[in-house]
């Protein structure tokens, strides 16, 4: 493996969806626009970077976890203007 733009854009997608995770067993109150924005971002990195170095199963999952983190930020934000 070489640590190239691709990867190091992956690795990064990879750390907010971990401090994703953190933050919400942490978190006295959860902040659901905090924590959907994270999750969006991390995984709209790696499938970025997976175009580079692509794998299905992962591209797969990824598409998954944004299109999720997209409703819950939604209803977050929603939540927010009621």
């Amino acid at each position: 493996m070489t640590l190239d733009l691709a990867n190091l854009v992956g690795l990064a997608g990879s750390a907010l969806m971990v401090v994703a995770y953190a933050y919400s067993n942490m978190a006295r109150q959860l902040n659901f626009v905090i924590f959907n924005l994270l999750n969006l971002f991390g995984s709209l990195l790696l499938i970025w970077s997976l175009t580079v170095h692509f794998n299905m199963a992962s591209m797969a999952l990824e598409i998954v976890w944004a299109a999720i983190a997209l409703l819950g930020l939604g209803n977050a934000l929603r939540r927010k203007t009621q």
